[in-house]
């Protein structure tokens, strides 16, 4: 992007948030419909479900969910929030990851029994037993979904994430055998998510050398990834049992997750915004949508010049690639010895700044930096559109 452009665009921004309370989370919203429509372009002819923790707001879900036929149904982060959902208007809700939590799990079975689609997560025997036990409970049918594991294990690599203990079609077996056990519940969905495609990035600079070995991991681990899904689906039909979905990839895999014959879904969230770990993918590029903005607050000396606020560092391992990334105006970095911080952000700078302009940020990550705001401020075109609240702003909090 030229320099030229970059300083239009940041002008622009500053003239449509002149009177607005900083730090404030904005969203550009055309710059979100752009994302929404290439990314279903990219689906292909796989169904989209949202991933809710990468968007953390109840309107905007179903903003997405309005849009498109393309997008259909959410694969949520808690049982909790699968029943906040529920209660007010979405279906279709897949819980990402399994609980043992009897209240959160009473909730979801009251919910199914006014006719929701709601599937917790199972990946291992103890999981279909407290899932039938509330079943009996409630005196209702449970539809689960299982997870089998997608990552590849190599000597002193696991290459991928610790998620499912399902791991070949023997731990399938074993389930599908207790599965039997219990007519209360039955299963209707698989998920595979290929966090090592999906999710990494084998383009970052942060990686440096890595770099080319993570595609090389990649490109070995997409045909394994596939004939493990393939052979589970295979198996799991031979015992008469029909599934409502087989979900699959992220914004990361769309390319390689859509080849794959068996799978009917592919779940996506980050894509909506396009934070900065996923500038780094050679096969696709979304634009930025979310981002927040901190007011110049103090010029301690030439060059610097301090925000308030804007520590928002992402999860996961430890990197500056999990660092918030000034990204507005041009030619600004953060200090090596400061960073981000909780109250006061140091940027270094050629330009004059004044107190009290604003400065954007992009996050490393898409859904987390809605929990430390209770709205989005939404813009279009040149003005202030819409405020839509976060899951923080609506009072709710998952984590």
């Amino acid at each position: 992007m030229s320099s030229n452009l970059t300083e239009t665009i940041y002008k622009r921004y500053v003239d449509i948030l002149k009177d607005q309370r900083l730090p404030a989370l904005i969203l550009d919203k055309d710059n979100l419909n752009k994302n929404i429509n290439d990314i279903a372009l990219r689906a292909d002819r796989l169904k989209i479900r949202i991933a809710s923790k990468s968007v953390r707001c109840l309107t905007l879900l179903k903003y997405v969910l309005e849009s498109s036929s393309k997008y259909q149904g959410i694969l949520c982060f808690s049982a909790e929030e699968a029943v906040f959902l529920s209660q007010n208007g979405l279906d279709d809700l897949v819980i990402a990851y399994p609980t043992s939590q009897l209240k959160a799990l009473d909730a979801v079975a009251e919910e199914v029994k006014k006719g929701k689609k709601i599937y917790p997560m199972v990946d291992c025997a103890e999981h279909l037993k407290i899932l039938k036990q509330v079943a009996q409970k409630h005196n209702t049918t449970l539809s689960y979904c299982l997870e089998i594991d997608m990552s590849m294990k190599l000597p002193a690599i696991h290459f991928g994430v610790m998620r499912s203990p399902v791991r070949n079609l023997k731990d399938v077996e074993s389930i599908l055998k207790e599965d039997a056990k219990y007519p209360e519940i039955q299963l209707k969905g698989v998920m595979g998510y290929e966090a090592q495609i999906a999710g990494l990035g084998d383009y970052n600079p942060a990686f440096g050398i890595k770099n080319p070995i993570i595609r090389l991991l990649k490109k070995k681990s997409i045909p394994k990834i596939q004939k493990f899904r393939t052979q589970t689906i295979d198996l799991i039909k031979s015992k008469g049992i029909d599934l409502d979905f087989i979900n699959g990839g992220g914004t990361g895999s769309f390319e390689t997750t859509k080849l794959d014959p068996s799978v009917t879904e592919i779940a996506m969230g980050s894509g909506l915004f396009a934070p900065t770990l996923f500038d780094y993918y050679k096969n696709f590029q979304h634009r930025p949508s979310l981002f927040y903005a901190l007011e110049v607050c103090r010029i301690p000396e030439k060059g610097i010049v301090t925000c308030l606020g804007g520590g928002y560092v992402a999860s996961g391992s430890i990197g500056v690639d999990k660092v918030p990334k000034p990204f507005l105006p041009e030619g600004i970095k953060l200090t090596e010895n400061e960073g981000v911080g909780e109250v006061q952000t140091p940027i270094e700078t050629s330009r004059n700044f004044k107190i009290g302009d604003p400065i954007f940020f992009r996050h490393s990550k898409a859904g987390e930096i809605c929990e430390r705001f209770n709205k989005i401020t939404v813009i279009e075109g040149d003005k202030i559109c819409d405020t839509w609240p976060t899951y923080r702003g609506e009072g709710v909090c998952f984590f």
